[in-house]
């Protein structure tokens, strides 16, 4: 007599950590589209502060 499961779980581990990044990426994804727009003013800001006192300009 058998001992152990009777069903194959073989893909299962794989499905589960397929669903796992997915949900992390788009956990990232949504990230990037709602502070996008404040990363990129905090790095401009930050640019041309340093340009101020330095004889450069931000591109």
């Amino acid at each position: 007599m058998p001992t152990g499961p009777t069903h194959d779980d073989t893909g299962a581990s794989a499905v589960e950590y397929g669903l796992l990044i997915t949900g992390i990426a788009a956990v990232i994804a949504a990230a990037v589209f709602l502070f996008g727009g404040a990363v990129l003013n905090l790095f401009s800001d930050s640019c041309q502060s340093v340009a101020a006192h330095v004889s450069t300009t931000c591109t």
